[in-house]
């Protein structure tokens, strides 16, 4: 008795009904998630990739370093989204479909599970704890995978109904081909056909105002035009490398401004605020394996960001190393902290470095040299002004490398005398000509005014005029066009009236 009512409710037209409902919603979205990546020509699945470590993470790596692998990976997973999806809306080869999305989401779950200790800080979506939805709908699809292709209505049992009829003999058992059972089976088109709508008009098909906004000059304000940004699959050189000492340093170097929240944006009061929420934890990671990715192994940064590059170290997301600036109240006390941190090279940040020598504090600059030098690293001395690596000379000061601003007044505010948060270094020329006499090392920061000058000329402007290294603060998105830019700079010949030193 009770086998029977089980086996009359599975075939109960209320949990057949919420079958095909599942399997519906299950299908609309992959459909969708295929069409919106079909979409947008900019989507990647670059840096979904590069933050696997799990299973198969250096499998996945790969894939993400390899423009031509990342293509083929990119094209199968938006191929096969949309086909699993269309299968399982219209139940045309459900079965297969399911078996197919189990294995593309169990790869989407390999890569990036949600374990306890595989946070990336601040989550990009939920707060899943083992269980996510890619979970979820892998376990759904296990149903799906398992039943008889003819349980659930859909077209694909309506083509089985046709193909049993157009194949039937006399003495076969009559196949169901009434209005009801025909409308069951058909029921999955409209919902098909609201789909279609839906994504044609999120598309702006339907919308004049819409068409109309994307015709609008780029230059307007209210121009309404997607992000568009080059991925790794973009990148065209290969980033060179030279030493300080015994430590290998990429010719363009990560500066940590903007990943640490210093703006430096004149008078944009907000600006600060706002590059310190964009770089959650999750983001900093991310844009520091994107470099390495880039060729870029080196960041330059204040102490305050050590606990962060130490968890991107533990959790084996890659070896990016930093150059310290051992910038704050106590300077022998952060060159202690960065060195304990695994600093890779300490120097007296500039600002701090111009206090010392207007203070003619040179004995205290020497202690800080002498205890970068006791462990092993190699020790700088930075400046805004041209001033305190002259002096810093004539002190007898001698650094392993130096770290002095470079960069042109061609851009409006630099006209504006005044001391504001617009120039940082204040006679360029004098730079160029002093830097020119110091046989040590020069990596060059500031060179693009904090964003007044476009790379092109800033990055021309500091390697043509000396800098053996470049310093930029760079987001995430201009990574690989700023990586590209260096790489074309370099491989041509630059026209210098300062050696390389490094």
């Amino acid at each position: 008795m009770k086998k029977s009512l089980s086996k009359q409710w599975m075939h109960s037209t209320g949990f057949i009904t919420l079958l095909v409902v599942l399997r519906t919603l299950i299908g609309w979205h992959f459909l969708y998630e295929g069409l919106a990546k079909f979409f947008s020509p900019e989507w990647s699945s670059a840096s979904y990739l590069i933050l696997s470590r799990w299973l198969f993470a250096d499998f996945f790596h790969w894939i993400a370093a390899n423009p031509t692998a990342l293509a083929i990976a990119d094209g199968l997973n938006i191929i096969g989204l949309i086909m699993i999806g269309l299968a399982l809306m219209t139940g045309v080869w459900a079965r297969w479909a399911s078996m197919a999305g189990m294995l593309l989401l169990g790869l989407y779950y390999i890569s990036n599970p949600p374990f306890i200790g595989f946070e990336y800080g601040m989550p990009t979506e939920g707060h899943y704890l083992v269980v996510n939805k890619n979970l979820v709908e892998l376990a759904a699809l296990g149903l799906f995978a398992f039943l008889p292709s003819h349980y659930l209505p859909g077209l694909g049992r309506l083509m089985s109904h046709f193909w049993q009829s157009y194949k039937a003999s006399p003495q076969t058992e009559p196949v169901d081909n009434s209005k009801r059972e025909l409308v069951k089976n058909l029921a999955i088109v409209p919902v098909l056909g609201g789909f279609v709508y839906a994504v044609l008009k999120k598309q702006g098909y339907f919308s004049q105002e819409e068409a109309q906004l994307q015709e609008v000059d780029a230059v307007t304000s209210a121009t309404m035009k997607s992000f568009n940004f080059s991925s790794l699959q973009d990148l065209q050189g290969e980033m060179p490398r030279s030493k300080i000492k015994e430590v290998e340093l990429s010719r363009l170097i990560l500066g940590g401004n903007l990943i640490g929240g210093w703006a430096h944006a004149r008078d944009l009061i907000y600006a600060s605020s706002l590059v310190r929420a964009y770089h959650s934890e999750a983001k900093i990671f991310e844009t520091f394996m994107l470099a390495e990715r880039c060729g870029v192994n080196t960041v330059l940064t204040n102490p305050l960001l050590c606990n962060v590059i130490n968890k991107y170290w533990q959790q084996k997301l890659g070896k990016i190393q930093f150059i310290s600036d051992c910038g704050g109240k106590d300077l022998l006390a952060m060159i202690q902290k960065s060195i304990d941190n695994g600093a890779c090279a300490c120097y007296i940040q500039g600002g701090v470095a111009d206090t010392l020598v207007a203070e003619g504090k040179f004995d205290l600059m020497n202690q800080a040299l002498e205890l970068i030098w006791q462990n092993g690293l190699p020790a700088g001395i930075g400046g805004h002004r041209i001033e305190t690596i002259k002096s810093s000379v004539n002190a007898g000061l001698v650094p392993d490398f130096w770290m002095k601003t470079l960069h042109s007044h061609d851009y409006w505010s630099a006209e504006h005398r005044r001391e504001h948060d617009n120039v940082w270094c204040y006679d360029p020329q004098q730079t160029i000509e002093f830097m020119e006499s110091l046989p040590q090392p020069w990596i060059a920061f500031k060179t693009l005014a904090a964003g007044a000058i476009s790379p092109e000329q800033g990055f021309r402007y500091a390697f043509n005029h000396g800098a053996d290294f470049i310093c930029v603060g760079m987001y995430d998105f201009q990574m690989v066009d700023d990586v590209n830019l260096a790489c074309n700079i370099l491989s041509q010949p630059i026209q210098r009236n300062r050696p390389w030193r490094a």
